[in-house]
């Protein structure tokens, strides 16, 4: 007899769940998707649907986004493990110091997450970062230490889940097992960034004569199957909720697929109707992918349905980076795939960092609205925790995130009301609209900051390695680290980041040199140093003097 190991694991929560307790706390159900870019949907976040938004068939995107709301100015960091451990720690990756991806073992240089002999720039060398990723004990060397958000939730009556990728932390430390983060069950995941196959027919490239740091466990009952990983993650997740679920305990999901990162393989459930588009091989490949993680929305939307609890379930949805615009196995023109947004993931552009995202509170959020107030990954720690419910909790770090909640319920309920009057009658003018600070609770020029000192892969790329920017309000400035040269932008007349405005606007770029280099001394933020003297480079007010 099979038994349902999430039902057989859930005894060890006998001891601190009582069946039915707390019946009206909200569940909650975060999807986070791995790479997938603004564009990539048939949601359309910007004042227009743009050309790439119909590539890519989302009907149930599309379905969330028309029964709750839309975030056209959300981000994320620059790459995968910065994101993952900002949600859980509720802090900004500037302030974790965890500013590149981790790895799989411990002991890396600190020169970088590859050997300094491959990944070597001629003028930088790589800060000491925590490598190490996040940690809930303060123990432990080059982590950041932190209560994570799932165990606030546990301790709290949640029955919290992971099901999926982790990427938060290194082998033998606290969190690279997600029972030390407060998850009382986990599944499918793996300590590095992307699986070996999605296919099951390669039992996603685990062999028995094999193990990696990329390894995807928990899965052996799917091998040699038709199951393509993104449905055995969905399977997954539905398994795990039958406890919870039929003994009326609140519960928290968090689904991390690792679609649609590398590798680019074909979903074949999908990928035959895009070739027929006339797409090439790269392309249909990743659509299928794309596809793949909204069938997944579905299903999951489809249980909540058939299950009851419809109504008092949240959903939160978002990509843990922007669009990966330098992979070739995508298929098109590399750094492309994000226009309107310049370059892509790994990169402090905005196609690096504007992520998807859509929340959908039942009877809180007001349907087929869209909110336009930047925000960014470190905000979901504080406003999970307040849609729980939960007022009095503790953290052992200074949180930077800030709850979303008014903005989510009374900023979403306003723009419906403007939507009724007339006063946005389409989605340029919806995209324009501004909840006001009284509403949200949030500055409209509250200061977004992403930081990547790194250099991403074993070649140098120009507009990708070595940078920081911040956001704050419609101007935005970007400091690169190797040339000490500081560009402006303003991102509403200029989404694309085309017109560097630093000559023609010297006092707006000496104010935004000024907060920045504030906010990355007052984070003592880890910074690149100069290999021909091993000083540290300047902070951008010290270039703009």
């Amino acid at each position: 007899m099979k038994i349902n190991r999430y039902l057989a694991g859930a005894a060890m929560m006998l001891p601190t769940l009582a069946f039915g307790q707390d019946a009206r706390k909200p569940n909650i159900i975060f999807m986070l998707i791995d790479d997938m870019g603004w564009l990539d949907s048939t949601v359309g976040y910007g004042e227009e649907d743009y050309p790439y938004n119909l590539r890519h068939n989302t009907p149930n995107m599309k379905k969330l986004a028309e029964r709750g709301t839309i975030f056209t100015n959300a981000y994320a960091c620059p790459l995968s493990s910065p994101t993952r451990t900002s949600l859980m720690s509720g802090m900004n990756a500037a302030h974790t110091r965890i500013t590149n991806f981790t790895t799989a073992f411990p002991g890396i240089p600190s020169d970088g997450t590859h050997k300094p002999e491959v990944l070597k720039d001629d003028i930088l060398v790589h800060p000491e970062w925590n490598w190490h990723g996040i940690s809930p004990r303060d123990s432990v060397s080059h982590t950041a230490y932190m209560t994570p958000m799932a165990k606030i939730l546990k301790d709290n009556g949640y029955y919290t889940i992971h099901i999926g990728k982790g990427h938060m932390a290194t082998a033998t430390t606290p969190a690279a097992s997600s029972y030390n983060l407060g998850f009382c069950v986990a599944a499918a995941g793996q300590l590095v960034g992307k699986p070996l196959s999605y296919s099951a027919k390669d039992n996603y490239g685990n062999y028995k004569d094999r193990w990696t740091g990329y390894n995807t466990m928990n899965l052996t009952e799917y091998y040699g199957s038709d199951t393509h990983l993104t449905e055995a993650l969905t399977i997954e997740a539905k398994k795990a909720l039958e406890f919870p679920v039929k003994n009326n305990i609140p519960f928290y999901l968090y689904l991390a697929h690792h679609a649609v990162h590398t590798p680019i393989q074909p979903d074949p459930r999908f990928a035959d109707r895009y070739l027929e588009q006339g797409f090439d091989q790269g392309q249909s490949a990743f659509a299928s992918l794309v596809e793949g993680v909204d069938k997944s929305l579905g299903d999951i939307l489809d249980y909540v349905d058939a299950n009851g609890i419809a109504d008092n379930t949240i959903i939160v949805f978002m990509s843990d980076n922007g669009g990966n615009s330098e992979n070739k196995a995508k298929g098109g023109v590399p750094h492309t795939q994000n226009l309107p947004l310049r370059e892509g993931k790994a990169s402090c552009y905005e196609g690096g960092v504007r992520v998807p995202m859509m929340v959908y509170w039942p009877g809180k959020t007001a349907a087929g609205t869209r909110l336009n107030t930047p925000v960014i990954a470190e905000d979901l720690f504080p406003t999970i925790i307040e849609m729980a419910g939960i007022k009095d909790y503790q953290t052992v770090q200074q949180l930077d995130g800030k709850s979303l909640v008014r903005l989510i319920t009374d900023g979403s309920q306003l723009a419906k009301k403007a939507m009724d009057e007339g006063k946005i009658k389409n989605q340029k003018e919806a995209t324009d609209f501004v909840i006001d600070e009284s509403v949200s609770g949030l500055p409209l020029d509250r200061e977004l900051v992403f930081h990547f000192p790194h250099q991403w892969k074993p070649y140098p790329l120009e507009d990708i390695d070595y940078m920081t920017a911040m956001r704050k309000g419609d101007w935005k400035i970007i400091y690169r680290h190797r040339t000490g040269k500081l560009e402006l932008y303003n991102l509403k007349d200029d989404l694309g980041e085309k017109t560097d405005l630093s000559g023609k606007n010297k006092k707006k770029l000496k104010e935004m040199a000024s907060v920045l280099s504030n906010k990355l001394r007052g984070w003592n933020a880890v910074m690149p140093t100069f290999r021909s003297t091993g000083k540290q480079i300047p902070y951008p007010d010290e270039i703009c003097k």
